[in-house]
């Protein structure tokens, strides 16, 4: 055996020469692999073998760049394209031998062997979308010779990991292996290239897939408008398709190369890549709990209750069946807890994720009860999911106090009540936490996870990989009204209505903010969730817009009228009765309407945000300024290209935000008061992002 270098080693096995990666977690391409790669191939070049096996050792093949390496200071070492042009020049076969997953730069390497093999359970893609950016070492030119410009398009923009056995399919896997036989297939089929005097494919030089795409354009258009609502904001989509296109049009393989490389640096110094590059660090560093190890045992959970058989309940419900874990549901009457459960049975039977026998038994592990007595005696966790009403929940926890078991964690789903009030109530604060679930609970990925004051460590992490475990993404956010997700949206909530009330339409508020890159703005959203919802009619005296709409029966989407007017495919358009009663109202106040600008829009509906968040920090209620973005991005909408509220407040300036805020307090008064914490990092010259709390 040589020791290429610390990571790469090379061997012979008969007439194979095998250069074999070993750089934990999973063999990402840093320099040291990629000085390892070069070299060890050029070894084997020049060796008197007559193929070459690249594998991997460890859980996976090469799973992409070393994205720690991004915009890092360089150091000497081979780049990715001499590791390449060595594999894809070499005058021996070159089969790259592939298990657990070849993605991003991983399957660029693969695709610049002659061959591929790969165990079945293995997945390959260029998910390079994700984080903003396109395959920037060829990918976007060798994938479609191989599996078609059609498949190209769909793979490279929507970052899907294909199985191996589809992959097959494509063309781009030309063998499976046997599980756990990677190695030895991966030889026999060296050796059978050898004795069957196989050509060296190089798949730079094979236009055949894209010669099928020539002359078509309609391909291209089709694409784009199937997708549009999905690629809306984002500019890598649309990166990687120019880049496809250029490998249909170019006369040569590096003629199309060069506008890869062009559109990778465009997109890589843009600041879309650099947000959704951030938030890829920010969810995982969003696990990390200070003064928790990560080894903290955790408490078994193999049966859950839920309280209240609605549409929180059921969903919550379902994330716990889909992991295999029992749920057993509590409400009071028959009535509901049989239309809660008839709701979960058609959620299942309507979704397309699960085989009709995994639908069965999903559906089978969701029982019902009337009684906490008999349903929670041997739960491990139980969520209460009921009306947002402090007397009730006071009750439930007092009940299930003496009905549960010890150690059963006790969880609330408030969106915002005080979970020590609630937890004061028990004789085991320590096992009372918030898991603040987001409508609907059995889609919408986030989970704010709440400590209360005397909530103990394990219950923490035992929420915190329970959330993992039925796939949320979890944040950790301590107790105050609203929590970190509401608190904040409150403050554009505010500023929305005032600005109506100033002179701007619902309609010029929702426009700016979907421009931004929110779903959808405040004032859609409230008609598309229904205006009535905590409304009272015997209680409402036309005090507000909303009032009077709902009292003309406007009450959003499921009544065709609401801010907008709808047609009968709920197509919304503005609405002169909606503009006539804010002006009555604006005439009633006193003022004039005035014309407001999109910018003043934008910037007293997201500045006042980052304020809030810099408050939130500074009173210890998140533990850092990306778990903010982590909440608002998963629970709200916030685009992901833009980060979050605090990593934008980074693009546009602390200093900026600041400065905006004091003139904003200034002219409306104290809902623009400065945090403290703000105006500290800006007397200071940093950024949010360096924000620490003391």
């Amino acid at each position: 055996m040589t020791e290429i270098n610390s990571v790469t080693t090379l061997t012979r096995e008969g007439d194979v020469a095998i250069v074999t990666l070993n750089s934990p977690p999973v063999n990402a391409l840093s320099a040291n692999v990629r000085d390892g790669l070069h070299e060890g191939f050029k070894q084997a070049i020049a060796s008197d073998a007559k193929a070459i096996v690249l594998i991997c050792d460890g859980r996976t093949f090469i799973a992409g760049a070393d994205i720690t390496e991004f915009g890092a200071p360089g150091k000497p070492s081979a780049s990715l394209f001499d590791v390449q042009g060595m594999m894809e020049s070499s005058s021996k076969p070159v089969v790259a031998a592939i298990h657990g997953t070849a993605l991003g730069g991983g399957l660029e390497v693969a695709l610049c062997a002659h061959y591929r093999v790969a165990v079945p359970s293995a997945r390959l893609g260029l998910p390079e979308v994700a984080l903003g950016l396109l395959p920037g070492a060829g990918g976007t030119q060798r994938l479609p010779r191989v599996v078609g410009v059609e498949n190209a398009l769909e793979m490279m923009t929507s970052g899907r990991h294909v199985p191996a056995k589809e992959a097959a399919g494509l063309g781009l896997v030309d063998e499976l292996v046997e599980e756990g036989k990677l190695k030895e297939g991966a030889i026999a089929f060296a050796n059978k290239c050898v004795a069957e005097n196989k050509p060296l494919v190089k798949i730079s030089e094979n236009n055949t897939k894209l010669e099928a795409a020539r002359g078509k354009p309609e391909i291209f258009a089709d694409f784009r408008k199937k997708n549009a609502r999905k690629f809306r904001g984002f500019d890598a989509p649309e990166a990687n398709i120019k880049c496809i296109e250029a490998a249909v049009n170019s006369a040569t393989f590096d003629e199309g190369l060069a506008v890869e490389r062009q559109l990778f640096m465009g997109l890589m110094s843009g600041s879309q890549s650099a947000a959704q590059r951030y938030y890829f660090f920010a969810e995982r560093q969003a696990n990390k709990i200070p003064g928790i190890a990560d080894d903290t045992p955790v408490r078994p959970i193999k049966k859950v209750g839920v309280i209240g058989a609605g549409t929180m309940g059921g969903g919550i419900a379902m994330n716990f069946a889909n992991v295999g874990i029992p749920v057993v549901i509590v409400e009071r009457e028959q009535a509901p807890l049989d239309k809660g459960l008839a709701v979960i049975k058609g959620n299942y039977e309507r979704s397309r994720t699960a085989k009709p026998e995994e639908t069965a038994k999903r559906i089978s592990l969701i029982t019902g009860s009337l009684s906490m007595e008999e349903a929670f005696a041997d739960v491990d966790l139980v969520i209460e999911a009921v009306f947002e009403r402090m007397d009730i929940k006071k009750d439930i926890f007092t009940k299930l106090d003496a009905i549960c078991k010890p150690g059963a964690i006790l969880a609330t789903n408030t969106s915002g009540l005080n979970i020590d009030e609630i937890a004061s109530v028990t004789k085991r604060p320590q096992d009372v936490i918030g898991l603040h679930f987001f409508s609907p609970a059995n889609v919408m990925k986030l989970l704010e996870i709440v400590r209360a004051d005397h909530t103990a460590d394990d219950v923490i992490m035992t929420s915190m990989k329970l959330a993992k475990q039925i796939g949320k993404i979890a944040a950790l956010v301590g107790v105050c009204p609203g929590f970190v997700g509401n608190r904040i949206l409150a403050q554009r909530q505010r500023e929305a209505q005032k600005l109506v009330l100033e002179g701007a339409m619902p309609w010029d508020v929702d426009r700016v903010l979907y421009d931004f890159g929110f779903p959808m703005g405040p004032f859609a959203m409230s008609d598309l969730a229904g205006l009535d919802i905590g409304w009272v009619k015997e209680k409402s005296n036309g005090e507000t817009i909303r009032d009077v709409l709902c009292e003309m029966d406007r009450r959003g989407q499921k009544t065709g009228a609401g801010y907008y007017d709808y047609d009968e495919n709920r197509n919304a358009k503005p609405s002169p009765v909606t503009e006539k009663i804010i002006n009555d109202f604006i005439v009633k106040s006193g003022r004039n309407p005035r014309k407001i600008s999109d910018e003043e829009i934008l910037e007293r509906c997201i500045y006042p945000m980052v304020n809030e968040g810099m408050k939130i920090l500074d009173e210890g209620k998140a533990i850092r300024p990306s778990d903010i973005d982590v909440v608002w991005v998963n629970g709200y909408g916030w685009p992901v290209y833009r980060g979050g509220p605090m990593h934008f407040g980074d693009l546009i300036g602390a200093d900026k935000v600041l400065a905006k805020m004091k003139e904003f307090h200034g002219a409306m008064g104290d809902d623009f008061k400065p945090a403290a914490a703000l105006e500290k990092l800006v007397a200071e010259g940093k950024k949010i992002s360096e924000y620490k709390r003391g």
